[in-house]
């Protein structure tokens, strides 16, 4: 997996994803992806790379399947700073305005992780781990960045999706507008004007 890095690498920096829009920590901008942590920036790229190889993703997964995650650092002090990532269930629809003070307010922080990665010094310009997902649903990153000589942490929050969008109750939504419409059509005379228009056609056409 190691060996395949730089490969993907490479190829986020050539290929176009499709434009997307920013999810908390992370930002689309100039056909990159981008992680604010704090000051620090990255890039932030995800692969899925027995579904679609080399293609980029940035907020949205397109599918429940192993995925890598690849931070290649902008910033001369994330090399020498102790980074970890974590990855939780978004049960509280936090959504696009997750922040750190949101994950500071859970109270059991382990039992919503699916993953976390312990934190770790990566010496070759970027970090990398992967996680394989078994469930579609909404989902918040978390990145904590170490300084290196002061006892202070950089933390990024971003929300992504895994297996497509998650509509939430907006088809009930859209269900009980129709509902609500048809059933003021029919208590407002709806039919008996219908049939009206009916008779009135038939008459001209006489």
């Amino acid at each position: 997996m190691k060996r395949l890095l730089p490969v993907f690498l490479s190829a986020a920096l050539f290929l176009n994803s499709a434009p997307a829009y920013g999810h908390g920590g992370v930002a689309f901008e100039d056909d990159v992806c981008l992680i604010s942590i704090n000051f620090l920036q990255a890039h932030f790229t995800v692969f899925q790379p027995e579904q679609s190889e080399a293609e980029e993703h940035c907020e949205d997964i397109p599918e429940v399947a192993r995925s890598v995650f690849v931070m290649e650092y902008l910033h001369d002090l994330l090399p020498e700073m102790l980074i970890d990532l974590r990855i939780i269930k978004d049960v509280d629809k936090l959504g696009r305005f997750a922040s750190w003070s949101d994950i500071e307010a859970i109270e059991d922080l382990d039992a919503l992780t699916v993953f976390y990665e312990e934190p770790r010094i990566e010496d070759g310009g970027y970090y990398s781990t992967e996680y394989t997902f078994d469930e579609k649903g909404a989902y918040i990153g978390v990145v904590t960045a170490r300084h290196p000589i002061e006892n202070r942490d950089y933390n990024a929050v971003f929300y992504f999706q895994v297996g497509g969008a998650d509509y939430g109750t907006l088809p009930l939504f859209a269900l009980l507008l129709i509902g609500l419409h048809g059933l003021y059509w029919l208590t407002s005379g709806g039919p008996e004007r219908r049939r009206q228009r009916k008779l009135e056609a038939a008459a001209l056409r006489g």
